[in-house]
């Protein structure tokens, strides 16, 4: 179990369909297992099958091997676990798939990874909203562009209000904070 400064612990099974703000919670406590790096936000996600409320996967930055952000931690361990490539998952997920994720996909990797924004595109049939916590700061990739890319394809794009300060906290930690 983990918990939130001010919150009660969270346990996967026990949110409730459509409750956003306690999925972001939990999102928001995955990204507190990512290393504070000046380099990166620590960002946390989760994938729920929408018709069931079963969380299908979770993630956080550099999870994985690798520069991996959390939402490509997801889809790299959802297509492990149904033995396809990460680019065809839409052929094993289910319908009606929502990611929540604690900052706004990115759009572009100056690393030279291809952009969580494109995976999610590459899968977009099945996964029908994206609920973030923050837009994407301006620090690294200036204009990102995910939201927009997100809606152009018919993703519906939500901001689930309330816990900014925290997921800015945890994703800024390890930054030179500017005085």
């Amino acid at each position: 179990m983990t918990e939130i400064a001010g919150t009660t612990p969270l346990i996967p099974g026990d949110i409730e369909a459509e409750d956003h703000p306690s999925y972001m919670k939990l999102a928001l406590s995955l990204a507190t297992k990512s290393p504070p790096k000046p380099t990166n936000y620590r960002v946390g996600a989760v994938v729920v099958d929408a018709a069931t409320n079963v969380i299908l996967a979770t993630g956080y930055t550099l999870e994985l091997p690798g520069n991996t952000h959390a939402e490509q931690c997801c889809f790299e361990k959802l297509a492990e676990k149904h033995g396809v490539a990460a680019d065809h998952l839409s052929e094993v997920l289910p319908n009606q798939v929502t990611l929540y994720t604690t900052v706004e996909p990115c759009s572009q990797r100056l690393s030279g990874n291809l952009p969580c924004v494109d995976r999610i595109l590459a899968i977009k049939d099945k996964i029908k909203t994206v609920y973030v916590g923050v837009h994407e700061p301006e620090k690294f990739v200036s204009d990102n562009s995910g939201k927009r890319k997100l809606m152009d394809a018919g993703i519906e794009f939500v901001h689930v209000a309330g816990l900014e300060k925290e997921i800015l906290e945890v994703a800024t930690a390890g930054h030179e904070k500017s005085t």
